[in-house]
């Protein structure tokens, strides 16, 4: 399902059954920034309200959605659901979506997120922001450096 992203702003997701993180970039592709937290309603409609305003109100382009692989680069029973929210987002919202790796994401937007004088409470509220946000800058820098940015693109799993 791997698609070009048009030029433009991009969001990037970090899946979760119970939260999907969500952080964009400048039009330029330089900087990516966490911007919410969605608690998913299980209600498609609901969500697909959500990511349609989303596209409209960041006018963004499209999505990169970290995808979770094992370590040994295999995927596993979260990599499919994450692969059919992609095809449902891609559908719901019109706009195309690539995937990133996402192993290690959560330990690297805790490391983050260690400076900040936040609560626990409040750290993990944004937690799911700032993975979004590592998922899209590591999307972005393998962009600018011309290394693959997909799995598709180095016959498997990515080099992290």
């Amino acid at each position: 399902m791997t698609h070009e992203l048009p030029l433009g702003r991009l969001a990037g997701i970090d899946y979760g059954r119970r939260r999907i993180g969500v952080a964009i970039c400048d039009a330029e592709r330089l900087i990516a920034s966490p911007l919410e937290v969605r608690q998913t309603s299980g209600d498609r409609v609901a969500d697909g309200r959500f990511f349609c305003d989303l596209v409209a109100r960041e006018d963004i382009a499209g999505f990169v959605v970290g995808l979770p692989i094992h370590a040994d680069g295999r995927g596993s029973e979260m990599s499919a659901e994450v692969e059919a929210f992609a095809r449902w987002l891609s559908d719901t919202t019109d706009r195309p979506v690539t995937f990133q790796d996402e192993r290690y994401t959560s330990r690297e937007a805790a490391g983050l997120m260690q400076p900040a004088r936040l609560t626990r409470g409040r750290k993990k509220a944004r937690h799911d922001a700032v993975a979004a946000q590592v998922i899209l800058s590591n999307w972005l820098e393998r962009q600018a450096s011309g290394l693959p940015t997909t799995a598709s693109e180095t016959g498997g799993a990515l080099d992290d």
